[in-house]
């Protein structure tokens, strides 16, 4: 049993005005848009500081022990 696709309808969802969001007054624009991606830079800081952990604790766990090579 095969389908044929284009005799089923499809509507996007933005098509219809109720699911468009209103637009943002261009004052209230301008002050989120002052406090710049705070989250994303907190968000990358974090990110970053955990793996140079990590890389912390593999050094003097793993390797610092084993001593010189050679």
């Amino acid at each position: 049993m095969s389908t044929d696709l284009k005799s089923t309808s499809h509507m996007s969802a933005a098509g219809s005005p109720e699911h468009v969001a209103a637009p943002i007054p261009t004052e209230e624009l301008v002050e989120i848009l002052k406090q710049g991606p705070r989250g994303a830079f907190l968000l990358a800081g974090v990110s970053v500081g955990l793996l140079f952990v990590g890389w912390l604790l593999f050094y003097f766990v793993l390797f610092i022990p084993r001593g010189s090579i050679g």
